[in-house]
């Protein structure tokens, strides 16, 4: 997960140190690059994790109140974004998230029982203090997804700075499964500075995506991943 461009506590930590996703300041030596990446390496709640032995728990529906907003999108140097427009929120029990920006990884960085798949969306959310919550989207194989369609014709190929397209209206519902069951940990951002204390969920079932829809992406950024993180002590809840 990048969070960049998100004025919210805990999301606007920009990374004064460059990094990537290979070489010398690849995801292993972040930890190292400077100070205030050591949850990087320190972390005990690290993210992405492969998704196993979750626990069969009675949760709270994730309700998805998105509405469509102006396509904004940027390629950062490490992905393409899309900035929201304010006004469409998650809520899980008592807590309410505004959806701020979401963003492409491919593969996918999650991994369920080993496996991976061929993309993922971070959708990232925070609340009124800024707690942050994300909710991932796998993305497999199958039909041509009608947003990714939209976005990937005003895809930027080049890292620079956002694009605005007010004509142009993008709803994030039309990238949810209608079967919106899900996982659900504590983690962290998947980039530098690695910040913890992140509420992760996962949707169990994948959205479809053409092979050429991932394929444009994988052009521009072929594989912006971090490997797997420990799961350590945490438990992973799945609702019924």
């Amino acid at each position: 997960m990048l969070i960049i461009l998100v004025p919210v506590r805990g999301a606007q930590e920009k990374s004064a140190h460059h990094w990537n996703y290979s070489g010398p300041e690849g995801p292993e030596h972040w930890g190292d690059l400077e100070p205030a990446y050591a949850t990087c390496k320190m972390g005990q709640h690290q993210s992405p994790i492969n998704i196993r032995e979750a626990k069969k728990s009675d949760l709270p529906a994730v309700q998805f109140d998105y509405h469509a907003s102006p396509l904004h999108i940027l390629n950062n140097g490490h992905t393409v974004q899309v900035n929201y427009a304010p006004g469409s929120f998650i809520s899980v029990g008592e807590n309410r998230y505004e959806l701020k920006q979401f963003h492409f990884h491919h593969p996918s960085e999650e991994e369920i029982n080993g496996r991976l798949f061929a993309m993922v969306i971070h959708l990232v959310h925070a609340d009124s203090s800024g707690n942050l919550a994300v909710v991932g989207v796998l993305l497999e194989p199958g039909a041509a997804n009608p947003v990714i369609e939209s976005l990937w014709a005003h895809l930027p190929r080049e890292a620079g700075t956002e694009q605005k397209f007010d004509d142009v209206r993008i709803d994030a519902s039309g990238l949810l499964p209608s079967s919106r069951g899900y996982y659900t940990f504590t983690g962290s951002l998947t980039t530098p500075p690695c910040s913890e204390n992140v509420s992760w969920f996962v949707l169990k079932t994948p959205l479809a995506v053409s092979r050429e829809q991932a394929s444009a992406f994988g052009r521009i950024y072929e594989h912006n991943v971090r490997p797997i993180q420990p799961v350590h002590d945490r438990v992973v809840l799945e609702s019924q």
